[in-house]
């Protein structure tokens, strides 16, 4: 972020972990984030990462409709049950399934709360973006009034 719009430091959390924190170098209001403490990087990393594939938001799909066997979730899809059970690791592996083994048969069962912080972090943005475009129709309102011509 070097082109002098947002103020970015790290520095050491008392965890050992490294914190960002972003400041808003648009206007003077003093809105700092420290997203990475709230929401650990390497949990919303896992999560968006396993968000990525669209085969994998299919598979939380199927998921959202209620629990699944392996073979049952790889049906709809042109691939090898090998292949669907590597997404089903990432998937596992991001926190958003549990696997449940019944002898041969795994089922599969959707774990909505990885989803919900990555919704909220998102969320987070979402609302300093909209107070920032807020802030700037009101500046570009203010300084666009038409003057009056005097008589």
């Amino acid at each position: 972020m070097g082109d002098g719009n947002a103020a970015t430091s790290i520095e050491e959390h008392d965890a050992g972990k490294l914190v960002e924190n972003f400041s808003c170098g648009l206007c003077n209001c003093g809105y700092i984030f420290n997203q990475m403490v709230k929401y650990p990087s390497s949990t919303l990393d896992r999560t968006f990462a396993a968000l990525a594939d669209p085969t994998r938001r299919r598979i939380l799909a199927h998921l959202a409709q209620g629990d699944k066997r392996v073979t049952h979730l790889a049906r709809p899809h042109a691939m090898s049950l090998p292949a669907v059970s590597k997404h089903l690791r990432v998937l596992e592996k991001a926190g958003l399934l549990r696997r449940r083994r019944y002898g041969r048969v795994h089922e599969m069962q959707l774990d909505a709360e990885p989803l919900k912080k990555a919704a909220r972090w998102v969320e987070e943005y979402r609302k300093f973006w909209e107070g920032s475009l807020d802030r700037l129709a009101a500046y570009l309102e203010k300084t666009n009034k038409p003057k009056r011509a005097k008589a």
